[in-house]
């Protein structure tokens, strides 16, 4: 039964994102700070050339 469970839960939809995590100083107090963003994983590489 609970294979049937996890198997309905599965969406391919979600597979096609991805978490980023970005590192960037702060441009106020100098320290660094992460941003995370769930994007669509075809745009992962142009999100990161920014």
């Amino acid at each position: 039964m609970a294979k049937k469970t996890v198997a309905t839960l599965q969406n391919k939809e979600a597979k096609a994102f991805t978490k980023v995590v970005r590192m960037y100083k702060s441009p106020k107090t100098g320290a660094y700070a992460f941003e995370e963003k769930m994007i669509p994983a075809d745009s992962v590489k142009d999100y990161l050339k920014k």
